[in-house]
């Protein structure tokens, strides 16, 4: 591991989330002296990475992140492949539908399909959520190659935390494919996620309905059509069956 890459990537994390950072709070932050956080800064100031605020001098995310991001985006064959089914999904079941992908312990929105009901709705792309308060992570976690052993953060009072709790609920997931949250990420809103695959057999990412805790528990047809697409979608990216046939 290149020592300054890795500075450079850990000053980028902290700022996640639009956090508004002194240089002294990101030093204390990423655990290092603010003379060479200086340095660092100055690196992603010039490329357009991190850019200061003029009044209060703090520090946040530059535009260069949203246009790599931008451009992940537009390469994700998981993204361009959902977005020919998602529309009809949220029509056929009356929820928004999120397509996540799996980053380390956590999930990202990739892709988003407000509720067609007409209401004005936040667009979700780019919002990160913790993979074991998710419906989506949990799809996700179950086909990985570990997950997450230490000390589980809870969002809500619903949140597991429990890491035996937690790979009891993933063996029940891994073969059917299919993941549910009920308040454990946010109150009020409860969640069933269905897993993606590839050509490998690998989980390429995971499509959710979202609907709020009064919806819940969806109808079998709403799972049913979640669970129509998902297959659709991995056949498209090459899965021969979904879900994999493999072991516990």
């Amino acid at each position: 591991m290149i020592q300054a890459v890795d500075r450079a990537l850990r000053i980028l994390t902290v700022l996640q989330g639009g956090r508004r950072m002194s240089l002294g709070e990101i030093a204390s932050a990423i655990e290092l002296a603010p003379s060479t956080v200086h340095g660092l800064v100055r690196t992603l100031l010039a490329h357009g990475m991190v850019q200061q605020e003029l009044d209060s001098g703090r520090y946040r995310l530059g535009p260069a992140t949203l246009r790599m991001g931008n451009v992940y985006l537009d390469t994700l064959e998981l993204r361009s492949r959902v977005a020919v089914w998602t529309e009809g999904l949220a029509r056929r079941t009356g929820c928004a539908v999120r397509t996540a992908v799996l980053l380390f312990d956590e999930v990202v929105v990739v892709a988003h399909e407000p509720r067609p009901d007409g209401t004005r709705q936040m667009p979700e792309v780019g919002i990160v959520i913790p993979a074991h308060a998710s419906a989506l992570g949990k799809a996700l976690l179950a086909y990985a190659a570990d997950y997450p052993s230490g000390e589980l953060r809870g969002m809500t009072g619903e949140t597991v935390t429990d890491t035996a709790e937690l790979a009891t609920q993933l063996d029940q997931i891994r073969g059917i494919g299919i993941a549910t949250e009920v308040e454990e990420a946010v109150l009020g809103e409860c969640s069933v996620a269905a897993t993606v695959f590839d050509a490998s057999g690998d989980a390429a990412g995971a499509i959710g309905l979202v609907v709020p805790a009064a919806r819940w528990p969806l109808d079998p047809e709403a799972v049913d059509a979640l669970r129509d697409t998902a297959r659709t979608v991995s056949r498209e990216l090459g899965a021969p069956v979904w879900p994999p046939r493999r072991g516990g």
